[in-house]
């Protein structure tokens, strides 16, 4: 299968991968260091997760536009993943009295983390301008790259906080991840290029003015312009109309890092194998084993014609993510919302599972969707779109982690199966305009 797809994608999986060890240990370990080593409240510690999330994922605007217009893709890659290793730094400097070096490198981290990211996922788009019809498995097994290093990273915070009982070294760690995506990607770089738009651009652009100056002396005609893409601003309206709806998605899907690991420390049996850290390594595992089984299916369903378009597999993944809070709502009425470490871990490693299933059906197919459906004049911005979604998304499960502990905890996941059940219903209303745009 992977015979089909270009050379450069082995560079980005590989790139993406060690990029993803250093922003999933963090992420392991970032609500339980603000709790445990910096003593913050959980209202604190709210505030700074969805401010953090909300900035990973809103200056992707600014990489998108950065990669379309002033540095390429490949330089506002290379600059993501060094701001991202200082931003490691930062956090391994940090202490309870040294808080500003923890803020620095979260914002750093931050904005690395945006300039890189959407510019990554132009990259994979980009590699498939000749054979279309792969793209959205393209980015299936560039997203098993994401979750790749997101599975292994748990494990890494995991190790180090039981056999060294540090903190400090998983963000160490993450910094000498960021240093060998870096390595990779640099050694991917003649296989990159090509995919690099902004570089196609200037050439194109340089092509037509000569053919301009050559047509105007020879023949004295009129400068030819480039006619612009059908349907332009019905097609920004479609992602506009995406963008919106899957903001609710992401205010629950990123409870994996408050209220599902808060549920982890406070609720479930802990055990030497099995602490609040390590159940988000369920999640990319879940990723690994269940992409290569949907995959065979889309694609055993497209041979019969029959393979959903990509805004119906979205409006699956929504149905299939208000289950999954069903799981936390009966978790919590069987006795998590007592707050006492009883519960079985089967109710999160379940919740997890089915997580991935609806994660599998919304964020691949949601890049894939906007590669499809963007004027390619502003590609990148368009992606940096979705990003400001999940910013969006991501901002909005912060302030909501804040009321974890407010009321019972089966009356927090039903609100958010009633946020999901509610973008369920809008994907539904708009599934026609959204397909017109992605056949």
């Amino acid at each position: 299968m992977l015979k089909q797809h270009p050379r450069a994608l082995s560079y980005i999986f590989f790139t993406e991968m060690w990029e993803r060890i250093g922003f999933y240990t963090l992420m392991a370990i970032l609500v339980l260091y603000m709790d445990r080593v910096l003593g913050w409240s959980d209202s604190r510690k709210g505030d700074w997760y969805g401010l953090f999330l909300a900035m990973c994922y809103f200056f992707p605007l600014v990489g998108g536009w950065l990669g379309d217009r002033v540095f390429g893709r490949l330089k506002t890659v290379r600059a993501g993943a060094v701001l991202m290793s200082l931003g490691y730094v930062g956090l391994a400097l940090s202490s309870p009295s040294q808080t500003t070096s923890f803020k620095l490198g979260l914002l750093l981290i931050a904005v690395g983390t945006g300039i890189f990211k959407v510019n990554m996922s132009v990259l994979v788009g980009n590699i498939y301008r000749d054979r279309p019809q792969l793209k959205d498995a393209g980015f299936n097994i560039y997203y098993m790259g994401v979750n790749l290093g997101a599975m292994v990273a748990p494990l890494i915070a995991t190790v180090n906080n039981a056999v060294f009982n540090s903190y400090h070294l998983s963000f160490w760690v993450s910094a000498v991840g960021l240093v060998l995506a870096l390595v990779i990607f640099q050694a991917g770089k003649l296989h990159l290029s090509a995919a690099d738009d902004l570089a196609l651009r200037k050439e194109e652009l340089a092509a037509a003015r000569e053919k301009r100056e050559l047509s105007t002396g020879s023949a004295g005609e009129r400068p030819t312009t480039i006619n612009p893409e059908p349907d332009f601003s019905g097609r920004i309206l479609a992602l506009i109309i995406l963008f919106a709806i899957v903001i609710l998605f992401w205010v629950a899907f990123y409870q994996n890092g408050f209220a599902l690991t808060l549920f982890a420390a406070r609720s479930t049996v802990i055990k030497s194998w099995l602490r609040p850290e390590t159940y988000q390594f369920f999640e990319p595992f879940f990723i690994l084993a269940l992409t290569p089984v949907m995959l065979l299916l889309f694609d055993r369903l497209h041979q019969k014609e029959k393979e959903p378009s990509t805004p119906r597999k979205i409006f699956l993944g929504m149905l299939v993510m208000t289950a999954a809070m069903f799981i936390m709502v009966m978790a919590g009425l069987s006795g998590g919302n007592r707050d006492l470490n009883i519960m079985s871990p089967l109710w999160l490693i379940s919740t997890y599972f089915v997580v991935t299933i609806a994660e599998i059906l919304i964020s691949p197919m949601g890049l894939s969707y906007v590669s499809k459906v963007a004027p390619s004049r502003i590609g990148g911005l368009m992606m940096g779109g979705w990003y400001l979604a999940i910013a969006f998304g991501s901002y909005g499960s912060g302030l909501l982690g804040k009321l974890y502990s407010r009321f019972p905890h089966h009356q927090f996941f039903l609100l958010l199966a009633g946020l999901l059940g509610l973008a369920a219903v809008l994907v539904g209303l708009s599934i026609r305009k959204l397909e017109r745009y992605s056949r």
